[in-house]
């Protein structure tokens, strides 16, 4: 358990929307209208993931104080200014806390800067600031932080809204008590305004995909009067009774006399536009505003958001762990956007260094996110994905191509053309409201698919696209690298390109596009029954390693990569030689034991350490590509043999706990995938219609739909050893389907499950009941 004072004492807990009482001992007493009244966003846990390293990921998460989808998340630092890592935590020491737009530690973070208080004599550098901390004396929810600063007698608390923040520091009676604004590195100014009680500056710091006049202005307001003014410069050199500082790193240190348990508030907003931006975001968002009332806004905020569900359950720790997954789903992508003095929505531009009108939304791969966490926008959050649409449209006409993994503009990670499916699924589900936006978005993954000049990073458009379009693959020995993995995952890219086609009424394009999906087969090697590289001769890559990482995949072996036929897995089964065979080779990826080899890298990655300890055999849940594997068993009429390891793997490897992922959490995409199948079900193909059902986690779960209409899944006699479905009813119908169409749950509705402890062989099994393959797709 968690050391948090977000813990609860009752034992038998049902989860339900703000108006349901719970009986509850939140030690922080946290509550809107009553001390008896508990709300959804208490149960999230935003520590889950935070103890994490290089060498092994719980989640490589860290504590995001923030609004749903805001433009700026604040967060404590315990390590050192520029390590991706900032909070770990099993650290012991806190630098500052500081304003973070970071979306993973292995792309760092960007236009970052803290604050951090001292007492007593004046310590400013960061490893000479550091104060000693406990988890015991700190207070983590998505709306507040706390945390007593033991080495200086100083609480020090925040409380967020999108592009501002409010901070409280509650100090000792000292002479000297100071509050230090650390600009940070590559790039920084600060100018102390002692009669308005200010600070203000810019940060610059990065790790590319920025243009040149990237900046992130800052206005800080403090209560309190300034007794003294200093900064620093480069190299920490101290500049004492001064009140202007520019260069490499700079930062600004403001002091006073302060009475024991006297509060100093700072409000603190900034912008990407300019210092008045900043100011104009400032009084907007906060404005007057208490602390507390900023705090109970942001509160406001995150319930209305996670209230959309409603989940009825007796296992207060599942119950956690959905919220908090839940949570991080709801992080990225992140506002990019702002709104000027006449409230005309703009923002800068990271793609090409304008201000410009209209939305845009950053920090995302769509590597990782594709998978579930769009769909599920698609599902619960419409018109939060028809914005998102809209920023894409916006990046395109900026850049001229669509985003693959941006942070805050394009960055050269990972492959795939992964845009396609987020555009398709959101266009063949109603959330690309407007005809215009959703033309710009065809051209725009049509040129992807059509164009490979020109592209402003590697990750962006399709690497090797000359070869596939000649060859039907991307071939191994061209020094193209993971060129296996990329053909299969444009082959699914031409899939959805297709469907958004056939949509709109383009029957051509789109029979060249479903034409084109069938490529994955080109890369599959009938001797073996997997996916191998292939070398531009036509004769397959060799010597050949199912277990060998990297190479002709990514992050991940042919084991894994195998599956990764989306649109089309009736066809993989027929390359597999049957059903039989299909299952056979399923099994035994849970089975065997968790060999490797990890020689391309020459070393063992992360991701590798982790499937091995997760005693799931070669079976890589904490990464991407082999999520969905399991429910593939619904696709060879065994649903049964899915249900069982849905269950182990929402129960063994996700907990609410610091320690609480088994692999990179990634932009809420491994949280996306607990909380779909949580639900009961799984989005395995995007840009189809369809969820594929595997064994609900919770009693009941009702879905409060943007378009006014309820959906309820109910598991009667669900337990810890009761998972297999028995039989199930959509609405009161008798239902044999091993899928659920998305559309059905728009309709609102009641889907019921009867589950036991043994499985139940035929439910689901003809097939007829299997979910879409495009083999069995009839297009024009």
């Amino acid at each position: 358990m968690t050391k948090t004072k977000n813990n609860f004492k009752s034992l038998l807990v049902v989860c339900t929307l703000a108006a349901i009482f719970f009986t509850s001992c939140n030690t922080q007493g946290q509550t809107t209208n009553s001390k008896d009244k508990t709300f959804l966003v208490d149960y999230v846990n935003p520590l889950m993931g935070t103890d994490s390293k290089k060498s092994m990921s719980n989640g490589n998460t860290y504590p995001a104080i923030a609004t749903p989808w805001g433009m700026n998340f604040w967060t404590p630092m315990t390590a050192e200014m520029g390590n991706g890592w900032a909070y770990n935590y099993d650290d012991d020491k806190i630098r500052g806390i500081k304003q973070t737009h970071q979306p993973s530690p292995w792309l760092n973070d960007y236009a970052a800067f803290s604050f951090m208080a001292v007492t007593g004599e004046l310590k400013y550098q960061e490893d000479e600031r550091a104060s000693w901390f406990s988890h015991k004396a700190e207070t983590v929810t998505p709306y507040h932080y706390s945390v007593y600063l033991a080495e200086y007698d100083v609480t020090a608390e925040v409380a967020p809204t999108s592009r501002a923040a409010h901070f409280k520091f509650t100090f000792p009676e000292a002479d000297s008590s100071y509050i230090m604004l650390d600009a940070f590195f590559k790039g920084s100014m600060v100018k102390i305004l002692p009669k308005e009680r200010k600070i203000i500056g810019y940060c610059r710091n990065n790790r590319g995909g920025v243009p040149e006049n990237f900046h992130n202005y800052f206005v800080a307001e403090f209560d309190k009067d300034f007794e003294m003014t200093h900064t620093w410069k480069d190299n920490w050199i101290l500049q004492k009774n001064n009140l202007n500082s520019e260069g490499k790193h700079v930062g600004a240190i403001i002091g006073f006399k302060t009475k024991k348990g006297e509060v100093v508030n700072v409000k603190v907003a900034s912008s990407f536009i300019s210092l008045e931006q900043a100011k104009i975001n400032l009084d907007r968002e906060i404005g007057k505003d208490s602390f507390d009332e900023t705090k109970e806004n942001a509160k406001n905020a995150w319930e209305e958001e996670l209230s959309r569900i409603k989940i009825e359950d007796d296992n207060i720790n599942n119950i956690k762990t959905f919220y908090s997954c839940l949570y991080r789903v709801l992080l990225f992508p992140r506002t990019f956007y702002e709104f000027d003095a006449d409230n005309k929505m703009m923002h800068y531009s990271p793609y090409n260094g304008k201000v410009v009108p209209g939305y845009m939304f950053t920090d995302n791969g769509f590597w990782d996110t594709f998978r579930a966490v769009f769909p599920f926008f698609n599902m619960m959050y419409p018109e939060q994905n028809n914005k998102i649409m809209e920023g894409l449209a916006n990046t395109y006409k900026e850049s001229g191509w669509l985003p693959e993994w941006a942070s805050p503009g394009h960055r050269a990670v990972m492959i795939g053309s992964n845009s396609a499916p987020i555009i398709a699924d959101a266009y063949l589900k109603g959330n690309i409201k407007n005809e215009k936006t959703a033309e710009i978005l065809f051209e725009a993954i049509l040129k992807n698919a059509t164009v490979e000049e020109g592209r402003p990073v590697r990750s962006v458009g399709r690497e090797g696209l000359h070869y596939y379009n000649t060859l039907g693959y991307v071939p191994f020995d061209v020094n193209i690298r993971e060129n296996a993995a990329k053909t299969l995952e444009y082959a699914y890219a031409d899939f959805t390109i297709g469907q958004m086609a056939e949509k709109m009424g383009k029957d051509a394009i789109a029979k060249k596009y479903y034409e084109q999906s069938h490529r994955y087969k080109n890369v599959f090697d009938p001797l073996t029954n997997l996916m191998r590289g292939k070398n531009e001769d036509g004769t397959f890559q060799s010597p050949f390693d199912p277990l060998k990482w990297g190479g002709a995949f990514t992050e991940g072996n042919s084991l894994h990569y195998t599956w990764s036929v989306f649109q089309d897995i009736d066809g993989l089964i027929n390359l597999m030689g049957g059903k039989e065979n299909f299952i056979k080779q399923l099994d035994g990826v849970f089975t065997m034991p968790p060999k490797y080899d990890a020689s391309y890298y020459g070393k063992v990655i992360h991701e590798i350490r982790e499937m091995e300890v997760a005693n799931m055999g070669n079976y890589a849940h904490g990464n991407q590509p082999i999520q969905h594997m399991i429910y593939l068993y619904n696709y060879a009429g065994v649903p049964f043999k899915a249900q069982d390891k849905i269950r182990k793997v929402l129960t063994k490897l996700y907990t609410p706990t610091p320690d609480g992922y088994c692999g990179d959490e990634d932009n809420g995409q491994t949280s996306a995938w607990y909380v779909f199948s949580a639900l009961g079900f799984y989005s395995v193909t995007p840009a189809t219609d369809e969820f594929i059902i595997g064994s609900p986690l919770f009693k009941k779960a009702t879905l409060h739909l943007r378009n006014g209409n309820t959906f309820t899944i109910e598991a009667k006699n669900n337990s810890k050893n009761n998972f297999y479905i028995q039989s199930a009813s959509l609405n009161n119908s008798d239902y044999e389907n091993s899928f659920i169409n998305c559309s059905d749950i728009q309709k609102g509705g009641f889907l019921e499950f009867e589950v036991s402890n043994t499985p139940n062989k035929s439910w689901g099994s003809k097939k007829q009941n299997a979910p879409f393959s495009l083999s069995l797709k009839k297009y024009k």
